[in-house]
């Protein structure tokens, strides 16, 4: 607890009070009841925010032709006839694609309401191209905006954004329409849990943070589990939409019991009085108000006049590169959330390509392998702190490889129940693989730079792997040459993703000594020393200290 100065016996007047490096810190705690009630309230932005993502699964389901649809040539002339796929109309004058269908199906589809079928059923991945491009903008805007706007306002302007614009794409008639504003929801849905991750990252600290941003990726899972059953209550596209779309409303009115960030309306506010008072009711839950200093109000404008005067130095993108392994780092890590972010939107849409019959099991087994993914993040995050990287990269290349598997029995004649089973099995080895890599990036990244480049190195891989994650809905269309050939596909990402992984190195402390063995004239002693910058680059792989709170 800081001490104060009082008036001594001569008195001398009272020294002005400072603030401490982290008083928010030492009165908050790393966790306690205060932060697990936020911390659950904010997990839930991650459910409706799989569903946008997920409800193509089950808004836009393939139909077969023939059974379920077939060309209308009820304008052609009496000669003309239909192609066994339903897709083209031969006439004297040639061969015509189709372009008007009647369906036979119980479920009013987005494939049936806009024609998605034959050569038009790219425009399904088309769709989804959309839904990705909007969690791209929308993680920019939620970046931009925390500048000025404070993260709890910026999850609330995405929560009712978010009900208005997925209404509108449930309703939307014209295909153009229904893209634009699947984008816009996607990208109020970037704002919640951009907003939300910003708070979580704030209100917890050390291991218990590590823990909340790996494991927040579970409560999308969730959503996954919860999905199915869902869709399976609404008999049209259109009711699906509302019915994913109106559960936001309970998020909203969860706002209530939801803090802002403290630390940002630290730096931010024009005054301290909302900080002082979240901190104040975070104390008093968590039975810490004993830890609030007599002068509290005093010390808060200290700091915060501090952070306002004196704002940390960010680096730019050019001095990322400079350091030792920077390069690599930059590189490897570019690289590997690229690939692991295109495999965890994309693996679980090609479910798709394992039949229509096994939608519902598969989308639940798909949720359990990751949060199967995000434990063993944790696992070796906390367990094996010092090679979680190598630990995550072999995972994932021996994954990959499995995936491989199913080339082996595509063309065999077998029972098409065992056939579906095998398929899940082995996406599902991968898709844990990918949530376990995802989960750990996004949570241990920052380790690998100093705080000033923290910032920009986030920015900057977030930013670029959201970028690829675009070309995910178009690595699906390779199961129209063959079904293995887009599993195929994301296990060879997962293995380059792999590799990528090992050339990471987590950092060692600077005070870390090394022992080595000297020859005398009495035998081998140890001796321990200060490492030079020859011994840092080959066995501490880094001459900063970084703020790392787990210990290996």
């Amino acid at each position: 607890m800081p001490s104060y100065s009082v008036n001594n016996a001569n008195k001398s007047p009272t020294a002005i009070p400072k603030a401490g490096p982290d008083l928010i810190g030492s009165i908050l705690g790393n966790f306690g009841i205060w932060q697990i009630r936020t911390v659950l309230i904010i997990f839930l932005c991650k459910i409706p925010a799989s569903w946008f993502m997920a409800c193509i699964i089950f808004t836009a389901p393939e139909i077969y032709p023939n059974n379920e649809f077939q060309c209308d040539i009820s304008g052609m002339s009496s000669n003309a006839t239909v192609s066994e796929d339903q897709c083209y109309i031969n006439t004297i004058d040639g061969q015509l694609e189709c372009t008007d269908f009647n369906y036979n199906y119980d479920f009013y589809s987005l494939v049936m309401q806009f024609d998605l079928v034959c050569l038009r059923d790219i425009f399904v991945a088309w769709t989804q191209f959309w839904h990705l491009f909007g969690i791209l903008v929308g993680g920019v805007i939620a970046t931009k905006m925390m500048l000025w706007i404070s993260p709890r306002t910026t999850m609330f302007i995405g929560m009712v954004l978010q009900i208005i614009c997925g209404c509108i794409t449930g309703f939307a008639r014209d295909f153009t329409l229904h893209c634009a504003f699947r984008c816009l929801s996607a990208a109020c849905c970037a704002l919640m849990f951009t907003g939300g991750h910003t708070i979580l990252s704030d209100i917890t600290a050390g291991k218990y943070r590590l823990g909340v941003i790996i494991l927040y990726d579970t409560f999308w899972s969730i959503g996954l589990f919860l999905l199915p059953g869902l869709a399976s209550f609404f008999r049209n596209w259109t009711q699906i939409y509302l019915g994913i779309t109106f559960p936001t409303l309970v998020l909203i009115f969860l706002l209530n019991w939801t803090p802002d960030s403290p630390r940002w309306l630290l730096r931010k506010a024009k005054d301290t009085s909302q900080c002082e008072q979240i901190i104040r009711d975070a104390a008093k839950i968590n039975d810490r108000t004993y830890k609030i200093p007599v002068d509290f109000s005093d010390q808060l404008r200290i700091q915060a006049e501090s952070l306002k005067n004196n704002p940390p130095r960010e680096a730019s993108w050019v001095e990322l590169w400079t350091g030792p392994r920077a390069k690599t780092h930059l590189i490897a890590a570019h690289i590997a959330l690229a690939v692991f972010i295109i495999n965890f939107m994309g693996m679980l849409l090609n479910i798709r390509s394992f039949g229509r019959d096994y939608l519902v099991l598969n989308t639940i087994i798909m949720g359990f392998s990751e949060i199967v993914g995000c434990f063993l993040a944790l696992h070796f995050t906390l367990k094996h702190n010092s090679w979680k990287w190598q630990l995550a990269g072999g995972f994932n290349i021996v994954a990959g490889l499995i995936g491989f598997l199913g080339w082996t029995f595509h063309e065999n004649s077998m029972d098409d129940d065992l056939k579906a089973t095998l398929w899940i099995i082995i996406a599902a080895i991968p898709k844990a693989g990918t949530s376990l890599a995802q989960s750990m990036i996004i949570a241990c990244l920052a380790e690998l730079v100093p705080p000033h480049k923290k910032v920009p190195f986030m920015f900057s891989v977030v930013t670029w792997a959201r970028i690829w994650l675009l070309t995910a809905p178009f690595v699906n269309v390779l199961k129209k040459i063959a079904i293995p050939m887009s599993l195929s596909a994301f296990c060879l990402l997962s293995i380059i993703g792999g590799i990528c992984l090992c050339l990471l190195l987590t950092p060692r402390p600077s005070g870390s000594k090394i022992t080595t063995k000297s020859t005398s004239e009495n035998g081998n002693t140890e001796v321990e020393h200060e490492p030079s910058t020859k011994d840092v680059n080959k066995v501490l792989w880094t001459v900063e200290v970084y703020d790392n709170p787990v210990s290996s």
